[in-house]
């Protein structure tokens, strides 16, 4: 398996869910922007985007994305509920919340993008923080007592929203964020991923 990487990307999410998975992987560094893309590499990302991962005949690009895939290929039952388990929909739903709600909610705030929530299908930051800090509410992970994929990604948004001063003082995020800055294969992977 190979992850193509660049430092200070959402590459470092990949980096964090192949750690949790405990799978053996190779990191090929690209330089972004650069007219030399491997066909490889564009194979799996046409848009010339990290992270990128190819795994055997599979190649495929973006972070949600990468974290399911190995959730269910390699970890499904610890870090993906089964197929049939109840707690599969929502499991999705959190995966997905920071490509779908969190980014687009945060962009508009850090660009000062008066918010429409009738027109935005993720409301506003507000409503985003708020709907994210409350499902935390007497749980330590998005899922109950299981950490999952779906707290790679969410967790690397409240770490990098911290980081940005942008987490606002909640019930549950900044706790949270500290949990997953403080687990073992996050802190592996946060040293592989700093270039």
């Amino acid at each position: 398996m190979k992850l193509y990487w660049a430092p200070q990307t959402r590459a470092q999410r990949a980096i964090w869910m192949l750690e949790e998975a405990g799978v053996d992987y190779d990191m090929e560094q690209v330089e972004l922007g650069s007219p030399d893309l491997s066909q490889e590499f564009l194979g799996a990302s046409p848009m010339g985007k990290v992270p990128a991962l190819i795994d055997g005949d599979v190649g495929m690009a973006e972070s949600a994305a990468i974290c399911l895939y190995v959730a269910d290929r390699y970890a499904a039952g610890s870090l993906a509920p089964a197929l049939d388990d109840a707690r599969r929909g929502q499991y999705l739903y959190w995966t997905l919340y920071t490509p779908a709600v969190v980014e687009p909610a945060m962009s508009e705030k850090f660009n000062n993008v008066e918010s429409n929530r009738r027109r935005s299908g993720w409301g506003d930051f507000e409503t985003m923080i708020d709907t994210w800090d409350s499902a935390l509410d007497d749980r330590s992970w998005i899922l109950g007592d299981q950490f999952t994929a779906a707290d790679v990604m969410l967790g690397s948004s409240a770490i990098f929203l911290r980081m940005f001063e942008m987490l606002p003082v909640t019930r549950n995020l900044g706790a949270y964020a500290d949990r997953c800055m403080a687990r073992p294969a996050n802190q592996r992977a946060l040293q592989k991923g700093a270039g």
